[in-house]
């Protein structure tokens, strides 16, 4: 049984890491490990806590990460962490004064619920705001990233720091922060940074609903962030109401006598993007009701398309979702003729996520819409089947202008 102290005995030595980045003095090195070393000699304070029940909190749709509740802590099991990696992260989440049985067996270890965290994607944003947890945000990676007026807000009053970019976090920052927990992601998993970190006692934990493919999926990492801040029911039950929405939305769509037919994307050097027929953007056209023409593909990614054969196969679609960067029918046309050949150019059917921004040019599809399943649906079928949702006006697209 290893108490939570040994853990936290590390942090107390951030103040000297700065000092050895800035200077980098060679005793400083020794000094630490040495302190290390001494933290782990400190007494273990006993516990009579014996931790014996568990309970598995449910998780219906993502696939990256599982919950365990025991008695003085909580255990989340982090899967995929990243696009072809066989990888798992356990992370333990301890109730201040409990003792963690082995916790070498664990990647991270923090004490909830957590009071100052640094997270790196747009989309933990909603996260925090839902569960009344934005004032506990400290710090991110390129501000101007994020769109949300209320931690625009905290921004402008100095509550929230910049800590670089995703790719070259400000260690120096971090650690003079001192964060009860920093929530990044990774492509690889080979940020350097986060290991500075955590060998300065300062927990990282992935988060990978990036990688998530189920639009529902996506939206139930809020229970991820519920179970740092020990509002597990409060997570529960806003992502209960996302489903519950979804679902309807889902219902009402199937009645439409007719599916339009879809295609998505645009050029870019030659070459045609469009979702993959797995992915995340082809499951919401599939529960709009909607025809996607490349929904028969393989895989959760990108497909790679030449002109041609996108032309062949999706001239005569009816509606157009997400053209990539272009939010103007002139735009369009001045990037390529091809593009006037489509029957939803012709017939101005092609819709945008990409005209709604926020005060400094953040999008606001991609921080709020994996959160928000429900809204993106509901838009889509507003936009595939008119008749259906009278009364609902886009949030989150825009017919080009």
């Amino acid at each position: 049984m290893i108490p939570l102290q040994i853990i936290y005995c590390q942090k107390r030595v951030y103040v000297i890491l700065v000092t050895m980045l800035k200077f980098k003095n060679i005793a400083l090195h020794f000094f630490i490990i040495v302190l290390f070393i001494s933290c782990k000699n400190e007494p273990k304070k006993s516990s009579e806590t014996v931790i014996t029940s568990t309970n598995e909190v449910a998780i219906k749709y993502a696939e990256g990460f599982e919950i365990t509740a025991f008695e003085d802590y909580k255990a989340i099991t982090l899967k995929n962490p990243w696009p072809g990696s066989n990888l798992t992260f356990k992370y333990a989440l301890v109730e201040k004064g409990a003792t963690l049985p082995n916790a070498e067996n664990y990647d991270a270890v923090v004490e909830v619920p957590v009071k100052r965290i640094v997270v790196t994607s747009t989309t933990h944003i909603p996260s925090l705001e839902s569960l009344d947890e934005i004032g506990a945000l400290i710090g991110f990676p390129n501000l101007n990233y994020i769109s949300s007026e209320k931690t625009r807000a905290q921004i402008s009053d100095g509550k929230i720091m910049e800590v670089g970019k995703n790719e070259d976090l400000n260690t120096e920052i971090l650690l003079d922060l001192a964060p009860d927990a920093v929530v990044g992601f990774a492509v690889d998993g080979k940020n350097s940074t986060f290991s500075i970190l955590q060998n300065a006692g300062i927990p990282v934990l992935y988060n990978s609903d990036w990688t998530e493919t189920s639009p529902l999926g996506k939206a139930e990492w809020i229970k991820f962030f519920g179970a740092l801040f020990n509002k597990e029911k409060q997570a529960d039950s806003i992502f209960n109401s996302i489903e519950t929405a979804y679902l309807s939305a889902k219902e009402i769509a199937s009645t439409a006598n007719e599916r339009p037919t879809v295609i998505s994307g645009a050029m870019f050097k030659d070459i045609w993007y469009m979702p993959q027929g797995e992915s995340w953007g082809a499951q919401f056209i599939e529960d709009a009701n909607g025809n996607y023409l490349w929904s028969d593909s393989k895989g959760t990614g990108s497909l790679s398309l030449s002109l041609e054969s996108v032309l062949e196969k999706g001239h005569g679609a009816d509606i157009w979702i997400g053209p990539a960067q272009f939010t103007r029918f002139e735009d369009l046309q001045n990037a390529s003729q091809a593009y006037t050949q489509f029957n939803a150019f012709k017939n101005k059917e092609v819709y945008t996520y990409n005209l709604k921004k926020g005060k400094k040019g953040g999008s606001i599809y991609f921080e709020l819409a994996p959160n928000r399943p429900d809204l993106v649906l509901q838009d889509l079928i507003k936009i595939l089947h008119p008749e259906l949702l009278p009364e609902h006006t886009l949030y989150f697209f825009s017919k080009l202008q």
